[in-house]
């Protein structure tokens, strides 16, 4: 588990790095093409808990249609993403991400907007989470030396 923990918090800081960089540009905060992008070092635990909360959900939800399993990976992630805000917000003063900007937003940590964003993610992690299952043993037989 801690090496899938370690996976997922990494793949998150490379995501979030994307996303902002991308996400710069397009609303044209940046307007070369470095695609210079940020994360916050608070992203690697919340991206790791997907090893302990998000795997066994895929697990149960493994047999379900598309649609619904997109539709509850994604409240759960909303879930997640304005306890963790919340938290690190009465923590540190601070939510490392802003969503204030947003229509749709829940003090400034949840935004409805991020739906589809949520629930795609949920569904792409599928794959990835598989695939860290087969990987795992190779890793943790390699870190054994």
């Amino acid at each position: 588990m801690l090496i899938r923990f370690v996976l997922y918090g990494l793949l998150g800081w490379c995501v979030a790095i994307v996303w902002s960089a991308v996400g710069e540009r397009l609303r044209g905060k940046q307007r070369d093409w470095r695609l210079l992008g940020h994360a916050s070092l608070w992203l690697f635990p919340l991206f790791g808990l997907l090893a302990p909360l998000y795997e066994p959900v895929h697990e149960i939800f493994r047999p379900w249609h598309w649609f619904m399993r997109g539709t509850f990976y994604g409240m759960g992630f909303w879930a997640v993403e304005f306890a963790a805000g919340w938290l690190l917000r009465r923590v540190t003063g601070a939510c490392p991400w802003d969503r204030s900007h947003l229509r749709g937003n829940l003090q400034g940590i949840l935004a409805w907007e991020y739906g589809p964003v949520w629930f795609a993610f949920g569904l792409a992690l599928e794959p990835v989470h598989d695939f860290f299952l087969r990987l795992t043993p190779a890793l943790q037989a390699a870190l054994a030396w």
